[in-house]
């Protein structure tokens, strides 16, 4: 459920705002009776990467990035 504060009163009780949206609530402040804000607890991103997962499972190529003659001509990508 959320809760709904003005701008004024949201400013006076920072704090209190802070801790309340801490505990899981959610605050609404409006502005002149029009929600402007909605102030709510963060959650980290959780990130799928993991780096080095494959590291030693893998081998790359020396030649991974050079292009075949004819390709490379075609492309116009030859030195």
């Amino acid at each position: 459920m959320s809760a709904i504060l003005n701008l004024t009163e949201a400013k006076a009780k920072f704090s209190e705002v802070v801790d309340r949206v801490s505990q899981g609530e959610e605050i609404i402040v409006t502005r002149m009776g029009h929600p402007v804000a909605r102030i709510s607890r963060y959650e980290p991103a959780t990130s799928r990467q993991r780096l080095g997962r494959f590291q030693g499972r893998i081998r790359v190529a020396d030649d991974f990035d050079t292009w075949p003659e004819d390709i490379a001509r075609d492309l116009g990508v030859t030195d």
